[in-house]
Formats: C-alpha cells, structure tokens, sequence
C-alpha cells in the first residue's frame, strides 16, 4: 500500500499560557517573540521547510493576535513600501491564500480535545501536529527529518528525545522495541509515569504525524492523566495494529513553555545571528564576569565573618 503524503499540520494554540503571565494577560503565549519572531512563525517556518501545505491552528478566546500575523498588513506594507523597506521582513508571516484554516476549541480539555477539534479539516489524511512551545533547532527542521523517516516507514512517527531519568515524570515516555539508528520503534506510550516507574528515558515531544484514525479514538472523548483527553492515551491504541515509530531529533530542542528555556532560546538564537551576535556576546560576558565577581566578593566577606565568630 502507497504511503499517504503529509500535507496538512495542526496547530494547537488554544492555550492560557500561565507560566508566562502577566505577560500573556493580554498576548497569546505563543506570539511571544525569540529575538524578533514569534514562536508560533518558527513552527510554522518548519511546516512549510517539510512541504506542509496547509496550517491548521485550533484556537481559542483571545488568540486573534495569531490569525491577524499571518493575514496581509495592507496598511503596514503599504507604509512600507513609501519608505522603501523591503517588505522581506515579513517573510514567513505572509503565507498563501487558503494555506490556514482555523478552528475554535472552546474549553481547554486537553491536547487530545484540541487535536479532534481539527478532525473534520483533517479528514482522512494522515497529518502532523506542532507545539510551538518547543522550538526545535536543526537542519533539515525537525518536521522535515521526521517526513523523510515517515517516507519510509508510513503509520505513525512522534519525535523522540533521551531526557534524565529523574525527569521522566514530566513527560510521555516511549516503552521502546527495535532501533535502527535514530529510529525506534514505540511498544507503548506512558503519559507521566511516576518517578521511578519510567518504562525508559526516551520522552516525547512535541511534534508528530499520525494517522486519521487517531480522530475516532479521541471522538470517545475519554479523560486521562490530569482530567484531560490526552493525546498520547489514544495513541497508545494504535500501537499493534499500525507501525509507530520514535525518532531522535537531529538538533536542539528549547522548551519555551518554560521561563528558563525562553531565555535560553533568545540568547541561543541571537548568538547565531550576524548582525547582533557580537553585541550579544560581549554583554554576556561582562554580566558573567559582574556576576563572579559579586559572588567572589560575599564569599570573601561570608569567610571573614565565620573567622570573626570563631575568635570571638
């Protein structure tokens, strides 16, 4: 049987974005910028590089900030054009007519119920899904390794990453069979096992492609970990009656769902550019090099009052 190609990505977006507020009181989390583009742009960027034809983001109340980036700005490019900026600045916000769709999810129950809220533009198509929070770093994109792994193999492909064994609650986890180089082939699905009960350390993130029959596992809308419809629960039953793979991604991951790893993100990326990367570097290291020396200095003065109480 002929694999069906990948054209169609969802994007869920619904999200609150809590771990950031207030600054996502009013700005969806996922318009946060690194550097000078928005997370969601960088997901996007990367659907497109793995020949995604068409975006479908899976929204909620007040994500309007997302579909007015990515619809045409006539009064700013025409502002644009009178001062004779190039309007390639806008390059990857201004994709082609009828390339999104939206769709509302009008209570958060879950990745699962995001993803299913997608299903009837999905249809019968084999499809990807992206988190924005985790920007992923490479090349080829991580969408486009995981197209050509999936090319070969067909069924269902989610990426893969080795994180520490003391944080294998956070995620979920892969029970993994054969390997074939960045290739492993998933057995089961643990969402969030407790600490210690990790069926290994090899977690899932955020980016897959499955096939459309996952839809009528979620349309039973059955409620797992955390009161939600995961998603991973009803990939789980696919395992065994469709070939499921995990690949290692061939790059570096940011977890921008977290503060630290945002910040991460943004010094990292401005490292790699040209313009800015010096600038970048040299406040890096003159912080560093305040912050050693504060620290030398109370360490310093720490010593002198422990010798001070010992005399006395």
């Amino acid at each position: 049987m002929a694999i069906k190609p990948v054209r169609k990505a969802v994007f869920p977006v619904g999200g609150l974005g809590t771990r950031f507020l207030p600054a996502t009181k009013a700005v969806p989390k996922e318009m946060l910028p690194v550097v000078d583009r928005p997370l969601i742009q960088y997901a996007v960027e990367e659907a497109i590089e793995a020949g995604i034809e068409q975006m479908i983001f899976v929204t909620a109340r007040g994500k309007t900030a997302i579909e007015d980036h990515f619809d045409v700005a006539f009064e700013l490019e025409a502002t644009m054009r009178e001062r004779g900026k190039s309007l390639g600045l806008l390059d990857g916000s201004r994709l082609n007519p009828g390339a999104i769709a939206y769709v509302r999810q009008q209570e958060p129950m879950g990745l699962g119920h995001a993803v299913w809220c997608a299903r009837d533009i999905v249809g019968d198509e084999p499809f990807a899904v992206l988190l924005a929070d985790d920007l992923m770093v490479g090349t080829p994109g991580c969408l486009r390794q995981m197209v050509d792994a999936y090319n070969r193999t067909g069924g269902n492909l989610l990426c893969a990453e080795i994180v520490p064994d003391d944080q294998t609650h956070r995620y979920g986890i892969i029970t993994p069979g054969q390997r074939d180089g960045a290739l492993t082939e998933v057995k089961g699905l643990v969402e969030k096992p407790a600490p210690g009960t990790a069926p290994s350390n090899l977690s899932v993130i955020g980016r897959y492609i499955l096939q459309p029959q996952v839809m009528q596992i979620l349309s039973g809308q059955q409620k797992g970990a955390g009161g939600e419809i995961q998603l991973t629960d009803a990939m789980a039953q696919l395992i065994g009656s469709q070939p499921f793979h995990g690949l290692t991604f061939a790059g570096t991951r940011y977890d921008c769902g977290d503060k630290a790893g945002f910040l991460h993100a943004n010094l990292a990326l401005a490292l790699e550019r040209e313009e800015i990367s010096a600038e970048v570097e040299r406040f890096a290291r003159a912080l560093l090099a305040e912050r050693g020396a504060v620290r030398a200095a109370a360490a310093v003065a720490n010593d002198e009052e422990g010798s001070v109480a010992c005399v006395s």
